[in-house]
């Protein structure tokens, strides 16, 4: 059995305008049906830098100090899940691996995450969402920001949602 992330049968993987490939709606989606669970290797954060070659941006941290990624080159495309980052995102973490969607999504949208729902140890990369509020620099700390965590209430993955429960 190979290693893999799961992907609802009414979505496809295809080029994307923001940014290589992304996710897409094939078939209508409800509010809060599941669009992808994550796969991986729980990894924790020394192993995950020894593989950031293998990894590259396939990874996903579940825990303050918990990963899940793929270990070889031959699972990467399997474990990717292809949500692209926007500042306007149609999908969110309910628990630790599972994205729903956060709203109805039409045939043909591309499904999206903010990933300030998910990360709260990554490098900042440039947005290119091109949504009307985009943030233009993604942070490991946009989690933080006030604004963001009353948009996203309910959608943030649960290590995240501690930190906040707790104030850090």
């Amino acid at each position: 059995m190979q290693l893999a992330s799961y992907r609802s049968p009414k979505t496809v993987v295809r080029q994307s305008r923001i940014v290589g490939r992304g996710l897409f709606a094939t078939e209508p989606i409800v509010r809060d049906e599941i669009v992808c669970v994550k796969g991986g290797h729980l990894l924790d954060k020394t192993s995950l830098e020894r593989l950031k070659a293998v990894v590259n941006d396939a990874d996903m941290q579940i825990a303050d100090d918990l990963f899940l990624a793929p270990t070889t080159a031959e699972e990467f495309e399997s474990v990717m899940m292809f949500l692209n980052h926007s500042c306007e995102p149609n999908v969110g973490v309910q628990g630790q691996i599972a994205f729903v969607a956060m709203r109805d999504v039409a045939a043909g949208e591309e499904l999206t995450l903010d990933y300030a729902t998910i990360d709260h140890d990554a490098e900042p990369m440039p947005c290119r969402c091109g949504a009307s509020t985009c943030r233009r620099l993604v942070t490991g700390r946009d989690w933080q920001l006030p604004a963001l965590q009353r948009k996203y209430e309910g959608y943030f993955a649960w290590h995240l949602q501690r930190r906040m429960r707790i104030g850090q």
